[in-house]
């Protein structure tokens, strides 16, 4: 059996965990924060808090100890939420070895630095004799609906084609499919940048507007992160993948979306910090990422209206309506050439 180890234990860590547990093939290690989780994991095999209901294989062990959990670790997949990646990443430095492949499924951006997450990892852990390999895995992928066997296509994306094919090898199996890329600029950039969208697509909602403001939102918002990721080196055709049209889908029209819901009860006039305080620890990366988002589009000179919006309505006090209203009132434009 192989080992593999995932660092972050909230809803999408455990829904891997339960993805890499289930075949049989491996021994996984589940590095969790908070002690009910791992005692949650350990002795009913659930982790109550983050993923209830869901049952965990037995071949999954949660621990709080890094050394522990990466020990031995082939295939390490990292799920922290972005603002803790860089700090975690240099707690795990004394115990990283050359040999092990890097999977980042984090969604999100470094706040500060505008770093994707396998940049901010790579800056890390680059040292003499140790060039990590990594790669990262994105698409439409709710963590509940991944962990009770709902079909599920996702990508994995890496400049490394033998750790793409590896990881792919490792994870696949009859319910979660993976397909491989090699733009990791795309992927990442997109797993990050549908999560303001969808924060937009919930302020629709709960301002009591139509399909016609999310299609017209979705359609419009896949043109500006495709703008960025242009702009930063990617690929126009990831965006019409499932790290970018299916992932931002899915952000802006599922239920189960946190960014969504973060929107939604924006549109329906509640502040900010009120809302994040009822979500009990869960995080929606698109209220970080937003300020990352317009950081890196006016590094690059990229026009992205909806982006903009969204960061004055979660960090200047915008009025929802009014936003949506200036809009629709910029400047008329060609659709042509996004």
């Amino acid at each position: 059996m192989s080992e593999i180890a995932i660092i972050g234990a909230g809803a999408w860590g455990t829904a891997l965990s339960i993805v890499a547990g289930r075949s049989g093939r491996h021994r996984v290690r589940l590095w969790a924060h908070e002690k009910e989780v791992r005692e949650s994991v350990n002795a009913q095999h659930v982790n109550d808090l983050f993923l209830a209901g869901q049952s965990i294989p037995d071949s999954v062990r949660a621990t709080n100890d890094l050394a522990e959990a990466l020990q031995g670790a082939e295939i390490v997949i990292s799920v922290m939420p972005s603002h803790h990646c860089r700090r975690l990443f240099q707690a795990m430095q004394p115990f990283i070895v050359p040999e092990m492949l890097f999977v980042s499924a984090t969604k999100g951006l470094e706040e500060g630095t505008l770093l994707r997450m396998t940049e901010v990892i790579s800056q890390v852990l680059f040292r003499d004799g140790l060039s990590p390999r990594i790669g990262s895995m994105s698409g439409p992928s709710f963590a509940m609906e991944v962990a009770r066997g709902d079909p599920t296509a996702v990508t994995i994306a890496g400049s490394d084609t033998e750790l793409t094919h590896v990881v792919q090898q490792a994870l696949s199996d009859p319910r979660f499919r993976l397909y491989t890329n090699s733009d990791v600029v795309g992927v990442e950039l997109g797993g990050s940048l549908k999560n303001v969208i969808a924060i937009a697509a919930g302020v629709c909602d709960g301002l009591g507007l139509g399909h016609n403001s999310v299609a017209a939102l979705i359609t419009r918002g896949l043109a500006e992160m495709t703008r960025l990721v242009v702009a930063c080196g990617g690929q126009r055709e990831t965006m019409a993948g499932l790290a970018g049209l299916g992932d931002l889908v899915l952000t802006c029209t599922g239920g189960l979306s946190r960014n969504r819901s973060v929107g939604v009860e924006l549109g329906r006039g509640r502040k900010l910090p009120n809302i994040i305080a009822g979500m009990h620890g869960m995080v929606a990366e698109g209220v970080l990422t937003t300020n990352a988002a317009v950081g890196l589009a006016k590094a690059h000179s990229v026009e992205m209206p909806i982006t903009e919006k969204m960061h004055v309505i979660l960090h200047a006090g915008k009025s929802p309506r009014e936003a949506i209203h200036e809009l629709m009132t910029r400047s008329a434009k060609s659709e042509v050439g996004l």
